[in-house]
């Protein structure tokens, strides 16, 4: 892991005037058939996918959200009830979309949030349901304010043959604060 993938912001402030529309649910996949680079992203809250949708529009890469065949709760503490739990049980839950041709990318940029201190367990199902073999993949990573914990590690046990590029990480903690304040503010107000 010691190639970096940088953009300056040059290159990304053309990309950025559509911002807005990308912090709307995408649809599963844009597959143009064309590119031989891939965005595949999981995203919560919406952080993963504004990311993701720079680096496809930079990139004019494919670009496929990594989706479960159940979502996850909307509610915040439910989801991270979830999520716990299958991580502690090792569960990998199932995908809505599979991709046949992953062979024909050679690069892959893969984003994903920090759940719990780890890798969120969709996009484990995603690594352990591909052969990434002779593939790079190049992690792009947002998390609330811990850090990435043990999600390089476990990317790596997932795709063990993949060629793993130096990530971008980004703290995006606008969900937790959100909820620490408006908490914060409910115990001040009785």
């Amino acid at each position: 892991m010691d190639d970096n993938i940088n953009l300056s912001r040059r290159e990304l402030l053309p990309f950025l005037a559509g911002i807005s529309l990308l912090t709307q649910p995408a649809a599963a996949a844009i597959i143009t058939g064309q590119s031989d680079s891939l965005v595949a992203y999981h995203s919560r809250s919406g952080n993963t996918r504004v990311i993701a949708g720079i680096l496809q529009r930079a990139l004019q890469a494919d670009l496929h959200e990594i989706l479960p065949q159940t979502p996850y709760p909307a509610d915040y503490l439910q989801m991270v009830e979830q999520a716990s739990d299958e991580r502690k049980n090792g569960f990998n839950p199932p995908l809505l979309h599979d991709l046949a041709e992953i062979k024909r990318y050679k690069t892959i940029y893969l984003g994903y949030p920090i759940w719990g201190m780890s890798l969120p367990a969709i996009v484990r199902s995603f690594l352990t349901r591909h052969d990434f073999s002779g593939i790079t993949i190049v992690p792009f990573i947002t998390h609330g304010g811990y850090g990435i914990g043990d999600s390089l590690a476990v990317l790596e046990k997932s795709a063990p043959a993949a060629h793993l590029l130096a990530p971008f990480i980004m703290q995006a903690d606008q969900e937790r604060q959100t909820m620490e304040k408006t908490l914060d503010w409910l115990v001040a107000a009785r």
